[in-house]
């Protein structure tokens, strides 16, 4: 038996020396051949020592490059989760900067929401997109929604159409946990509104949900084709009280009026011709 295996056996009974590793002669503890630093520690309680067996440093970089990938998976798959849940329309999925054809000059302020999200979040500060229709409003919000969700925020992006149709039939305190519910997320994007149905028990719905989020003092988005001066000066008494709260916490942004869905829609039939000619 070599000298190394002896001194292992007598300081550390049952600890074989691995074919990476010696003792060094000076301090008598095992240290790795490869990066030559300690494997073992002495460690004094009371009046009796301990040699424990420790990593050495490429052993310690190889652990924490293995638990920053395990993270990262771990990271990657809750962002998934949280889609599959925040983004009810699928199609959604490919609203991203990374696919902005730069049709609307206003996406700037979705990078800038995104960028100063901490901030948006503490002053539960939220965001009013209106214009015309095919505009991009959609767009915008889904691109501030994914962003946010890469980053492991938990976003969900609707519409009142959905939510009202989850809401007719429940039970009066099933209504109340399902729009409790909403507030779980740290942003809820409310598509299209006045889009829904045009009904007292809408309106009614529609009031308490949006209450509920101003209540919880996180941040709201809307999008909707209703003018600005439509909401500020609604005679509807039901209305006003929804486009009060809105107006309260969230910027107005007026998304420009040049219809990207007629400009694709053209770009899209020169392309197609095109194949023909």
């Amino acid at each position: 038996m070599d000298t190394n295996t002896d001194k292992m056996e007598s300081g550390f009974p049952g600890r074989k020396l691995e074919n990476d590793e010696y003792v060094c002669e000076a301090d008598g503890l095992v240290y790795c051949s490869k990066c030559h630093t300690p494997r073992q520690c002495r460690k004094h309680i009371g009046n009796r020592e301990f040699t424990p067996f420790i990593m050495c440093r490429c052993q310690k970089e190889a652990y924490d490059a293995e638990e920053a990938a395990r993270a990262h998976r771990e990271f990657l798959d809750n962002v998934s989760r949280m889609k599959a849940s925040g983004l009810q329309d699928k199609e959604l999925y490919a609203c991203t900067f990374a696919n902005d054809k730069g049709y609307n000059p206003e996406i700037r302020h979705a990078h800038t929401y995104v960028e100063k999200w901490d901030e948006m979040l503490a002053r539960s500060t939220g965001l009013l997109l209106w214009g015309d229709v095919g505009t991009g409003k959609s767009f915008f919000a889904g691109c501030i929604a994914n962003a946010l969700l890469e980053k492991g925020v938990p976003v969900l992006m609707t519409n009142f159409a959905r939510i009202l149709n989850t809401l007719t039939g429940m039970h009066f305190d099933d209504r109340n946990q399902f729009i409790d519910s909403l507030n779980r997320y740290s942003l809820l994007i409310i598509d299209d509104l006045g889009a829904e149905r045009d009904s007292e028990f809408s309106k009614e719905q529609v009031f308490n949900v949006i209450d509920s989020r101003y209540r919880s003092r996180k941040p709201l988005i809307v999008t909707t084709n209703l003018m600005l001066s439509e909401m500020k000066n609604t005679g509807d008494i039901a209305r006003k009280r929804i486009y009060d709260r809105i107006l309260e916490r969230c910027v107005p942004v007026r998304i420009n009026n040049q219809n990207i869905r007629e400009q694709i829609a053209s770009e899209s039939m020169k392309q197609a011709k095109n194949l023909f000619s």
